[in-house]
């Protein structure tokens, strides 16, 4: 099930609703809700964790890319492998362990980020017509601080937004006010994330 990023009690901090008060809380939700899967939209890829294993098969083509060293295959971030890893390369019905591997980057689950590739050294994925199937816990170790702050940002700005018809929000102090398409801020932060080719 898709985790939201951030929580009803920061955002009603932020936007300076009491904690008791409940009645926007559906209102609130809403709008962390679609902050989140927006910002999954635009970089192309999930931070939430796997609780328990996941299958997903990957056709070679057009997914590998040929090092000195060897065939790395890109796959969806891998966020943990403390419940293990199988990779298994064939096609139809039939299909063979792989150990001969490396996790690309290096180092990186030490880092707190994702795997986002597997390195066949000296080595190739399959021809056109393999596939190769994993089974692990894909997405993000742990939430990046930074997209966080995007989605709480984001759903304050579409919690307001019923505030504002045609995207014109009014002030007495600084008056009428049209609300750009993009926030800044939020592009800022989720941006190094973007997968490369993909927004």
């Amino acid at each position: 099930m898709a985790e939201n990023y951030g929580t009803r009690e920061t955002l009603k901090s932020r936007l300076g609703i009491e904690a008791d008060d409940t009645t926007r809380d559906e209102l609130l939700d809403s709008a962390l809700e679609a902050a989140s899967r927006g910002i999954e939209r635009a970089t192309g890829r999930r931070f939430w964790l796997d609780a328990l294993p996941t299958v997903r098969t990957y056709r070679p083509k057009g997914r590998t890319v040929r090092q000195s060293d060897g065939e790395l295959l890109l796959v969806d971030d891998i966020g943990s492998l403390a419940s293990g890893i199988v990779v298994e390369s064939g096609y139809g019905s039939s299909f063979t362990e792989v150990t001969a591997y490396e996790m690309h980057p290096e180092n990186a689950l030490a880092d707190g980020l994702p795997v986002t590739g597997l390195l066949r050294v000296n080595g190739y994925w399959g021809s056109d017509t393999s596939r190769v199937r994993i089974t692990t816990r894909f997405g993000w170790p742990t939430v990046p601080g930074d997209i966080t702050e995007a989605a709480l940002i984001q759903a304050g700005r579409l919690f307001r937004r019923k505030d504002s018809p045609e995207g014109v929000l009014g002030s007495a102090e600084w008056g009428v006010t049209r609300l750009s398409r993009r926030d800044p801020d939020v592009w800022a932060l989720i941006e190094p994330f973007i997968i490369p080719g993909f927004a």
